[in-house]
């Protein structure tokens, strides 16, 4: 039995059973069809739900909805057949025996009433509600309804397991590599061809480093089926290697420079806490390269503006006035880039270029757009659904870079979880694509009173 909030999340979640049978009540139709209105993403997925139910119902008679209908599956899609489960509908009026205990005639009470009816009505079946409501799902094992989350949209079981973008290598991987190993310098660069057992696991773009005295970082340049190329990495840990006055602080934000800075990787995806650097090296290496290298026009940055909705428009001025509230870690590291000489005036002068070349756009306003050698950030973007994210990077043009920045720790749209964000999606989607590239950020470098309160609050 499906809960409706499951079809306002995924409305695909119809085709994806399987061998189970599905059956939806009456009261989830009635909430769909209360939730359809709107421009919001819960409303466009609750209209996708009744087309897709819709279809399914299509020239049928009611001799064929009583019995059950055949739905297609997306893992039978490629064969053209249909699953063993079959779809069907509360047609007859279903009373199911409440505990006096759960007072009150919500949907969701109607909900656990028809579970109960159909338990007694189909005791060779085992039923199970079908639920993102945590709340309800409690109410359920209360009156003795099995339930489950949906889980079908997980990336992974565990966030722990998402790719971190690096690997150690371990300490005796040049005496078990060596005898095969080709080095060579190009434009300024040393590459090395590595096979053996160890590169089976490699991604493209991988951080590779070796801790010790002979400290090594390196990046997966191509990954063959027999060996590897691996690129010494760019050290920009020192004053004269600074990128926009900023100097890579460890070794995840070196190697998060090399990426940022590289114009062969297209994708960029950084994750970490609060103060490791995310928006300010993002920002540093868009800068070098619309303002020193030309590589890009402009910088483009956009955000979820979870806390007020869907809706700005209550904010007054333009788009851009309207997303300033929301853009305050950008004004607060464009503090931090325009540390210039001449003072006030030239600070301002400083800021006022900057500003010129940095556009804010709401991503209410995204669909239909096609951006051509811009530098887009997307910050907080764990925020985003899978949907929304496709929607967001699709709209990349030819020579745009596209950079998402979040920490999956810190989720505030309903529904999303760190298995299920849009975030955790792209970086185990795009691991395999050798122009994307992704890295973990572990350290704060925020301030000491940051670090602290990070590890002990």
């Amino acid at each position: 039995m499906l809960d409706t909030n499951v079809l306002m999340h995924d409305p695909t979640a119809l085709f994806r059973f399987a061998e189970h049978d599905l059956f939806i009540p009456m009261v989830v139709l009635e909430e769909l069809d209360r939730n359809k209105k709107g421009m919001s993403e819960v409303a466009r997925n609750a209209r996708q739900a009744s087309r897709f139910l819709d279809n399914i119902l299509a020239g049928r008679e009611k001799s064929e909805i009583d019995g059950g209908l055949p739905i297609p599956s997306f893992a039978s899609a490629e064969e053209g057949t249909t699953a063993s489960g079959k779809l069907f509908f509360q047609t007859r009026s279903m009373i199911g025996h409440l505990p006096e205990h759960l007072p009150g005639n919500t949907p969701d009470h109607s909900i656990l009433a028809s579970a109960l009816a159909l338990q007694e009505k189909m005791p060779d079946h085992q039923v199970i509600l079908v639920s993102k409501d945590i709340n309800l799902r409690i109410k359920a094992a209360l009156v003795g309804v099995p339930s489950e989350d949906y889980s079908n949209d997980k990336v992974l079981d565990d966030v722990n397991l998402l790719y971190s973008g690096t690997e150690e290598l371990p300490a005796d991987f040049w005496e078990g590599h060596s005898k095969d190993m080709d080095s060579w310098q190009e434009s300024g660069h040393t590459y090395y061809r590595v096979s053996g057992p160890d590169i089976g696991h490699w991604y493209p773009n991988q951080c590779l480093y070796m801790e010790g005295e002979q400290a090594f970082e390196a990046i997966v340049r191509r990954k063959e089926a027999d060996h590897a190329i691996i690129e010494l990495a760019e050290d920009y840990r020192t004053a004269k290697r600074a990128v926009w006055g900023i100097r890579a602080r460890n070794r995840e934000q070196n190697f998060a420079l090399n990426m940022l800075l590289d114009p062969e990787i297209d994708f960029v995806t950084l994750l970490g806490s609060a103060g490791t650097g995310k928006t300010l090296l993002t920002l540093a290496a868009g800068l070098a390269q619309v303002l020193d290298k030309n590589l890009y026009k402009e910088i483009i940055m956009t955000r979820v503006t979870v806390p007020v909705g869907e809706d700005i428009g209550f904010l007054p001025g333009t788009e851009e006035e309207k997303m300033t509230p929301w853009m305050g870690a950008l004004m607060d590291n464009l503090e931090v880039l325009t540390q210039t000489e001449g003072g006030d005036w030239g600070r301002a002068a400083t800021v006022d270029l900057l500003r010129s070349r940095i556009r804010i756009h709401s991503l209410n306003f995204m669909r239909g757009r096609t951006f051509l050698n811009k530098y887009i950030i997307i910050d907080e973007a764990q925020n985003l659904t899978p949907k929304q994210m496709k929607t967001l990077i699709t709209r990349a043009g030819p020579g745009t870079k596209v950079v998402c920045l979040g920490n999956v720790a810190q989720i505030d749209t309903p529904y999303l979880t760190e298995t299920t964000s849009g975030l955790t999606y792209v970086v185990d989607r795009f691991k395999q694509w050798r122009h994307s590239g992704h890295i973990t950020l572990l350290r704060g470098e925020r301030s000491r009173l940051a670090d602290f309160a990070s590890d002990s609050l």
